[in-house]
């Protein structure tokens, strides 16, 4: 069994909730157009955000620290399979509210993990208080 550094463990919640954040306002910005003539409903691709920080190497500004920038934006494409209405508009307005609901849960979850390592942390600090 691998152990997970601290490190990983706050990048890789960053990362989620980096990415959750992006699928809201993919979906969003889906129901700002949801009457707009010929919108392509769009959804976050996720194979170009995971490519994109893997490749990317951790940028430091001093050799102690840790980056702290955020990930980047995460890459929209259109969403394929999904059935045009006369108007040639895309957008379903049950499938961007459960999406958004889905990426807040996500979100929120990731966020959580977060402040429980937190916790750990401070509690850790004050113990010889």
């Amino acid at each position: 069994m691998s152990e997970l550094s601290d490190a990983a463990l706050v990048t890789a919640l960053r990362r989620q909730m980096t990415i959750a954040a992006a699928r809201q306002v993919i979906a969003a910005g889906n129901l700002a157009n949801v009457n707009t003539p010929g919108f392509r409903a769009r959804q976050a691709d996720f194979e170009t955000a995971l490519d994109a920080s893997l490749r990317q190497p951790l940028a430091v500004t001093h050799p102690a620290h840790l980056r702290s920038e955020g990930a980047g934006s995460v890459a929209a494409k259109d969403a394929d399979g999904l059935p045009a209405r006369r108007d040639g508009n895309t957008v379903q307005i049950d499938r961007e509210l459960l999406e958004m609901t889905s990426a807040g849960g996500e979100f929120q979850r990731a966020q959580t993990a977060l402040a429980a390592k937190f916790r750990l942390v401070r509690y850790a600090i004050n113990e010889g208080r």
